[in-house]
């Protein structure tokens, strides 16, 4: 009896001499890629569990602030920083958890700019894999716009065309100043936190993928990312461009314009999918009022919404390169969220004109609105001739 309960104790312990040496390898593996990557620029805290367990009063569910693919969020506090943090758990094992655990870290840690997330540091120990970010006190854009509760008040036109500008030079940072430049891959409302004052920054880098270098035009990879959003050539071959960050953004913007999900099967079959109900309206003026949150209450600038709709329009191209670059869009939309006065001046609530509506827009919205006219124009002429 005594042998086999010496042999029962000898084996419990050498069970747990294995699951160490296991945590160990796999905290070792993060810690040496990291270093491998991060060349000593990673300038995120590492954290114990402990650390984190203590500031969120042990993952307590009060402290839930939502919970998505990656895990949970949790809200904490750090007193040694003296700073609020959401603090996201992945709830995965394995090398895939961890791939995309340490693609955030190493991102995060190296690109800096004001319209993406902050990550304040990341715990590692045995099979946790927990990320800790700055504290967006005014959640996702998902939140403010496509659930809304009764208690909230729906954004006004301004504040979208502001969020859009944000998240957009996000975008644009990420394509054209990172180096190698980044495909962010996952771009969607429930990633886009909003601070205090609702200035936008793009969360979740797990998915996101460094773009092509040399003479590659082109990234092929397993089709990843959230269906609707994804654009129609990298859903249809693997084959992931700057380009499918745009598409994704104009899902993303005609979202904010119409307050309407890109994928809504509780709406008429004709209209539960956002992108394949709103390109027949693209090519009608006389329609694009039917495209507007009716939350606003007809509290928009026409012409803005004309110029709005022209910019998702082009983001929204079937073929990659005609979509224009985010540099393009962000200057477009840095005179779209300008003062509401100043449009009205240009235009009023009138409609638009042929002459007028790009009265005094920079080129890139120029650019937007003319190609929009010349396939409304293509449209008609179409018609006019199977008449």
């Amino acid at each position: 009896m005594r042998k086999l309960y010496r042999r029962s104790q000898d084996l419990k312990a050498h069970r747990c001499r294995i699951l160490a040496f296991f945590n160990s390898s796999r905290r070792r593996y993060i810690a040496e890629e990291i270093e491998k990557y991060g060349k000593g620029n990673i300038s995120a805290q590492t954290f114990t569990f402990h650390d984190l367990a203590l500031a969120t009063k042990n993952f307590d569910s009060e402290c839930l602030l939502g919970e998505g693919g990656f895990g949970k969020v949790y809200k904490g506090h750090i007193d040694s920083k003296n700073i609020d943090v959401a603090v996201k758990q992945l709830d995965r094992n394995g090398f895939q958890g961890n791939r995309e655990f340490l693609v955030e870290v190493l991102l995060l840690s190296l690109l800096h700019h004001p319209n993406l997330v902050t990550l304040e540091g990341y715990c590692s120990d045995g099979d946790q894999r927990i990320l800790v970010y700055e504290f967006m006190s005014n959640g996702s854009l998902e939140d403010h716009l496509l659930e809304l509760s009764p208690e909230k008040r729906p954004l006004d036109w301004i504040t979208r065309m502001k969020i859009a500008e944000g998240a957009a030079r996000g975008l644009e940072y990420l394509h054209e100043t990172a180096n190698p430049s980044v495909i962010y891959r996952d771009f969607k409302a429930s990633n886009i936190l909003l601070d205090e004052n609702f200035n936008p920054k793009l969360s979740d880098f797990g998915l996101a993928k460094l773009g092509p270098t040399g003479e590659k035009t082109h990234v092929s990879t397993r089709v990843m990312g959230t269906y609707g959003y994804c654009a129609p050539e990298y859903a249809s071959t693997g084959q992931l461009t700057t380009k499918s960050d745009v598409y994704s953004f104009g899902v993303v913007f005609l979202e904010i314009i119409t307050g309407r999900r890109v994928i809504d099967s509780s709406r008429p079959s004709e209209e539960q999918n956002l992108v394949v109900w709103a390109t027949p309206l693209f090519r009608d003026k006389k329609k694009f009022h039917l495209m507007v949150d009716p939350l606003l209450g007809g509290d928009y600038p026409m012409k803005a919404l004309y110029q709005a709709l022209a910019i998702a329009a082009m983001c929204l191209q079937e073929e990659a390169s005609t979509r224009p670059l985010m540099s393009d869009v962000v200057t477009a939309l840095e005179f779209l969220s300008g003062n509401k006065t100043d449009l009205e001046a240009e235009g009023g609530e009138e409609e638009a004109t042929e002459d007028d509506h790009t009265f005094k827009s920079p080129p890139a919205l120029q650019s937007f609105t003319s190609r929009l006219e010349r396939a409304e124009s293509n449209d008609t002429n179409a018609v006019r001739e199977r008449d």
